[in-house]
């Protein structure tokens, strides 16, 4: 099932008109969380600015992904919705209950052999209901939604907790459970509680070991695994535009461990050369149209203070490789090289 183009410009034409009017009303500059959260109002243009952490808002996501373990009770569900076809972009991906063990051809037979009743059941509901359909083998729910369905300014929930691996390109990507992926494939809205957001600003550049994953190992040290609950975490800065799209993908992904609603980066070069590699050209040249409203405002990233609920800073330049755990994330060891 290919991205729907469509969808995506239908998207960003109504983009301009929704940030500037939020803007007006919230009175201030928006960070780039807020421009997507206020795009994606379930009621349309923004009449009230949303207090963050207390006021619960109605979404209309952009698209949702399922993997096969959770998708089996979501389907069952809305089946008895009544529904001839899901009411937005859906897909099901079918990689969890493949065992890694004994390599790859032997894991996969034994998953076909053992969930073969479940993955003939996805695969049928799927084709009923206009549903793409991943099969197995056909590879990891995060990294097949970065590489075909993610796109800069999107919001789409996922009933998987790495979901947030596609605030990498630019999304508000979040983890739900199945009951609130049924309600938005039968049309309905997606209640969620106005996010805080973290500021994260990159400075400086990784080099030597130093990989994305030392960024959000940082992040966990300084927030634990509860920091981020309840708020979305955006990265900005000059560090973080000299960064490749899948290492904001990697940092993004492990936003999980910090409880954090979600995480994202701002659309820059990075995003359009991995657009453009993975076969979705006319994404970027859409997202190019429009691209001062996939990022935050000017003056958001000059006084992050002032927008932000809480501000981190992270000189990647004298950020060394760390090592994760033992057991959790918070638990780092810097490695040190003699």
């Amino acid at each position: 099932m290919a991205f729907d183009i469509d969808m995506i410009k239908k998207v960003y034409a109504q983009m301009a008109e929704r940030v500037d009017t939020a803007r007006e009303v919230v009175g201030k500059p928006l960070t780039l969380s807020e421009k997507i959260l206020y795009n994606h109002l379930w009621d349309g243009k923004a009449t009230k600015a949303f207090t963050r952490g207390k006021d619960y808002v109605d979404f209309a996501p952009d698209r949702i992904a399922c993997q096969d373990a959770t998708a089996q009770m979501a389907l069952l569900q809305f089946m008895q919705a009544g529904k001839s076809k899901v009411a937005v972009p859906t897909t099901v991906h079918c990689d969890h209950l493949i065992q890694a063990k004994d390599g790859a051809s032997t894991d996969l037979k034994r998953a076909n052999d053992v969930s073969s009743e479940v993955f003939d059941f996805l695969a049928s509901v799927s084709n009923k209901y206009g549903i793409g359909f991943w099969k197995p083998g056909a590879g990891i729910i995060h990294q097949v939604v970065l590489e075909n369905y993610a796109f800069p300014g999107g919001m789409m929930i996922g009933t998987d907790s790495h979901t947030v691996n596609a605030g990498g390109l630019g999304m508000v990507a979040i983890g739900v459970g199945g009951a609130d992926a049924v309600d938005v494939m039968a049309g309905m809205a997606w209640e969620l509680k106005f996010p805080k957001l973290i500021g994260v600003k990159l400075t400086g550049k990784l080099s030597g070991w130093t990989a994305p994953k030392d960024v959000i190992l940082k992040v966990a040290d300084i927030l634990t695994v509860k920091g981020g609950t309840g708020a979305i975490v955006e990265y900005f800065g000059p560090g973080a535009t000299a960064m490749s799209c899948t290492g904001k993908g990697t940092i993004c992904n492990m936003g999980a461990e910090i409880g954090a609603t979600t995480s994202t980066f701002g659309y820059d070069e990075s995003m359009e050369r991995y657009l453009r590699a993975t076969d979705r050209a006319d994404v970027a040249d859409a997202a190019n149209k429009v691209k001062e409203y996939l990022t935050g405002d000017a003056e958001v990233y000059a006084n992050p203070e002032e927008y932000f609920d809480q501000v981190i800073e992270i000189n990647l330049s004298e950020l060394g490789p760390l090592l994760n755990g033992p057991f959790t994330p918070i638990y780092r060891h810097q490695l040190v090289r003699k």
